[in-house]
């Protein structure tokens, strides 16, 4: 259940006022991280933390490398609509591109985009943040808004600090958070 903040209140917050939400949000998501939960839950509860407190956060998920296919994503916990993408090929689609370039995609107006996998007609826009420890690509963090071109730099970069706080643990633990 989202909080009692609507879509722009969050997403037309002061540049500062958003990055003291995010950097309460992360303070919360390294708890998460820390706790002695398994790895699968530490990601689901971090999506329905994400989900919970930022209105125009529409879809939260892990999508991570798949153990048994060459250059294959597979989908992990997630908050939001279901998804018939479970499994995405490097290279297809944003999250696809992300894992083929260990970059970060913002895609403003999903519409406007040749290689987008349409998960819903609700979305408008997309950022995918690559979790990497050092050269190792181990999956990444997917966000679906349905408002035009809502995130910002604060975004990207809570994003990013958010995925990072989840390499070490995916690393570890890869082999538990398997399908």
């Amino acid at each position: 259940m989202k909080e009692n903040r609507t879509d722009t209140e969050v997403h037309r917050m002061e540049p500062e006022d958003k990055r003291i939400l995010f950097k309460r949000l992360l303070d919360d998501i390294a708890a998460i991280v820390d706790s002695p939960e398994d790895v699968r839950d530490k990601m689901q509860d971090t999506c329905q933390l994400i989900m919970n407190k930022i209105g125009y956060y529409d879809w939260v998920g892990f999508y991570l490398v798949c153990p048994d296919k060459d250059r294959c994503l597979y989908l992990g916990p997630y908050v939001g609509d279901p998804t018939e993408h479970v499994n995405i090929q490097f290279g297809e689609g944003i999250c696809g591109q992300s894992a083929e370039t260990k970059k970060i995609y913002v895609v403003p107006n999903v519409c406007e985009v040749t290689n987008y996998l349409s998960c819903s007609p609700k979305v408008q826009s997309e950022i995918v943040v690559p979790i990497m420890k050092g050269d190792k690509f181990l999956g990444e963090l997917d966000i679906d808004s349905h408002l035009i071109d809502p995130f910002t730099q604060e975004d990207e970069k809570f994003l990013q600090d958010a995925a990072d706080l989840f390499a070490d643990v995916l690393l570890l633990n890869s082999h538990t958070y398997i399908k």
